[in-house]
């Protein structure tokens, strides 16, 4: 059974080799000693005493930070897509079994036998989702959660969550240090850190957007998802100095309805590229059919222009792919002759 060969691995270990209890706040610290790691993530101390061998990677944001950090061969797992895997990482992403599409059961996260689990959202790891990170602490398995999901961000609700403060891309950067850090490549994570900020500072050069208005659509038609004022979304538009229509909710994903919408009228429509299928209107290609076609949409100024930028999930998600939505929506506002 998956539980006895996990509950095997976890008494192998030494009795401090592996610490999970509750403290902190959400963003993430870091001390080390010696090999070991100890990161205060959303909440929770986390102790890692040995750099993990078998980890596992719940959402597609922390496996591609993982696989950019060169540790394919640490992984025994990876779970939820929405998108096709970051480009250049192809290969890797190969090498590591996808156990699931979606969210896995807990018991096929056990078959892996981890050694350390991580996820995007504080969802996967909470009640409703693959399973509690006390769960997986009472056999012996740290799990981190993205802190860009947790610090600042309120998830008590029935939503995607709301964001007292707004999301920063430090916040993002500070989690693919986290993760070199657990996995003992530390120089991998200030080299790639270096690389998103110089992306950033390249996209952004030149550009004043400070008229221009953004709207952000991630999924549905009935019932649309529209980005709030402070998640990546926002991290985007502040980056850029334009507007978002909504940057007065601070929930993460409000769904609005379309006469709202067209009464905002954004100048630019940013609209998430999806390939899964659990919501209506998921690829960018059936929501531009369903914006031309609707009598609520289509006299939009963005619609009747057709000034659509198309962004992957995973860049409209707090990940390392939100430095390719300020690259895609700059190379947008510049073609839409809306940079300054």
């Amino acid at each position: 059974m998956p539980f006895a060969r996990l509950a095997r691995h976890a008494a192998l270990l030494s009795s401090g080799a592996l610490l999970l209890t509750g403290c902190g706040s959400g963003s993430s610290a870091t001390t080390e000693a010696g090999s070991a790691v100890t990161l205060d993530n959303c909440g929770q101390a986390v102790r890692v005493d040995a750099p993990p061998r078998r980890a596992v990677s719940l959402n597609q944001g922390t496996t591609e930070i993982m696989l950019s950090l060169g540790l394919a061969d640490r992984m025994v797992g990876t779970a939820t897509w929405t998108d096709p895997v970051l480009k250049g990482l192809e290969k890797q992403n190969a090498e590591v079994e996808r156990i699931s599409d979606n969210n896995p059961s807990f018991e096929r996260v056990l078959d892996a036998e981890p050694d350390f689990v991580a996820a995007s959202f504080v969802s996967t790891l909470g009640k409703g989702g693959v399973a509690t990170r006390e769960q997986f602490e009472k056999l012996g398995v740290p799990t981190y959660v993205s802190p860009s999901d947790c610090a600042g961000k309120d998830n008590s609700g029935d939503g995607d969550g709301s964001r007292k403060q707004p999301l920063t891309m430090d916040t993002v950067y500070g989690e693919v240090r986290d993760l070199a850090r657990v996995f003992g490549v530390r120089e991998r994570g200030e080299k790639l850190v270096t690389s998103l900020k110089k992306r950033v500072k390249t996209a952004t050069a030149g550009i004043d957007a400070s008229d221009v208005t953004l709207l952000y659509w991630f999924a549905n038609a009935e019932s649309p998802y529209m980005a709030g004022c402070c998640g990546a979304p926002g991290a985007i538009t502040r980056t850029l100095g334009a507007h978002n229509v909504f940057d007065d909710t601070h929930d993460e994903w409000p769904q609005i309805n379309w006469e709202t919408v067209a009464d905002r009228d954004p100048d630019v429509l940013v609209i998430g590229d999806l390939t899964r299928k659990s919501q209506t209107a998921e690829s960018a290609a059936k929501k531009i059919e369903f914006l031309e076609s609707d009598p609520v949409t289509r006299n939009m100024s963005a619609v009747r222009h057709k000034r659509y930028v198309l962004l992957s999930g995973q860049a409209m998600n707090p990940t390392i792919r939100t430095v390719e939505g300020v690259e895609q929506v700059a190379a947008g506002l510049r073609e839409f002759g809306l940079a300054g």
